[in-house]
């Protein structure tokens, strides 16, 4: 409140001052962009401006005497496993994740007990315009889940899931629903913490280990989050009225609650993530064989889900983006109807799956 720094100008660069008189050296750590001296003056304040960056959402950290740390001027976001500070950089002539003067829905914290980790668990719950006011109409969900080193805040937070929602249901593009969005790591009650310490991706340990929270997670959501969220909100509580979509980590979830779980959701949204955890370390994965045989018969498919989504950015990692291209690839001769999006420009980033979100949500429950 009231500061003055951080702050963007006109042209995208971002101005960064901190006052630490007795500090020797300060850099500045924007993890997707530069990471320079800060010089200092001579009241004590140490100041920078960058070169002009890209539009979206950029995490950054202090570095004081060797020492990280969260910029005071700054709110901290969860992202990178940790909470950094983080600047907005405004997209020309983009307006859709901005708060606009149209009906807005509420965001609420949840708090439900899981036996399948034996613990409670959190969510944040969006609730569209007009649901307080009109207290007989029932909605559609839509589960939306975030990324590895996110929690159940990013989509509201980062990613600001409930303006978009919001301006999709004013436009009249989007049908009004509810959306949840879960904590994504999961453990089973009782079981213990498994010893990862220099075991690399894709090993068999990290492979087991990714399988068991998976299939924790799985349970959770399906014996927990939605018996939950059915019996505590004016839910339409059918399979058809239901949809899952997550980013990276949240992708793959997606793909593996919903497939395995077509009784219970009938729409399926992948942002930068591919097929699946159980697909880890498979040079040639069988996707016709994955999932208990679900992408085998098209006709039977089509029948039983209304939309599979998949999207992913122009210039994401490689490995993410073939992986997600390959998944595309092997859909479409398989004969799996489906959607393929590509967001031009964009990272493994928050101005990706804002995008992937915007094309995404008007599709549902149509």
């Amino acid at each position: 409140w009231g500061a003055e720094y951080p702050r963007v100008d006109g042209a995208g660069r971002v101005q960064v001052r901190l006052k630490a008189p007795e500090a020797t050296k300060v850099r500045l750590n924007f993890w997707s962009g530069p990471k320079v001296d800060m010089v200092k003056q001579a009241d004590g304040f140490w100041t920078i401006t960058t070169p002009p960056l890209a539009p979206g959402l950029h995490y950054y950290t202090l570095i004081v005497d060797g020492v990280e740390m969260n910029d005071s001027g700054s709110h901290a976001f969860f992202g990178g496993s940790k909470h950094a500070s983080a600047v907005e950089v405004p997209e020309a002539g983009v307006d859709y994740y901005d708060i606009k003067d149209v009906p807005r829905g509420q965001v609420r914290e949840a708090w439900y007990p899981s036996k399948v980790t034996g613990t409670w668990r959190h969510a944040m719950v969006y609730l569209p315009p007009q649901y307080e006011a009109d207290a007989k109409t029932r909605y559609p969900v839509l589960y939306l889940q975030h990324g590895g080193g996110e929690d159940e805040t990013g989509w509201i937070r980062q990613g600001r899931a409930n303006f978009i929602l919001d301006n999709l249901i004013a436009a009249g593009r989007s049908r009004p629903m509810i959306v949840v969005m879960a904590y994504g790591y999961a453990r089973r009650a009782g079981q213990p913490v498994p010893a990862l310490t220099g075991k690399p991706f894709g090993s068999p340990e990290m492979r087991k280990a990714m399988q068991d929270m998976a299939q924790a997670f799985e349970d959770d959501v399906t014996q927990a989050l939605v018996p939950f969220v059915d019996a505590t909100y004016r839910t339409i509580a059918d399979r058809d009225h239901r949809a899952m979509a997550g980013l990276s980590m949240g992708g793959m979830q997606t793909f593996q609650v919903t497939l395995n779980h077509h009784d219970i959701f009938s729409h399926i949204g992948g942002f930068s993530g591919a097929g699946g955890l159980q697909m880890i370390g498979d040079q040639k994965p069988d996707w016709k064989a994955a999932y208990g045989g679900v992408f085998a018969d098209p006709a039977a498919f089509a029948k039983k889900v209304h939309l599979l989504w998949l999207g992913v950015g122009t210039v994401e990692p490689e490995r993410m983006r073939e992986g997600i291209r390959k998944f595309h690839a092997a859909l479409t001769e398989a004969g799996i109807q489906h959607v393929y999006w590509e967001s031009p420009g964009t990272d493994h980033e928050w101005q990706t799956w804002r995008r992937n979100l915007h094309d995404f949500a008007p599709r549902l429950f149509k």
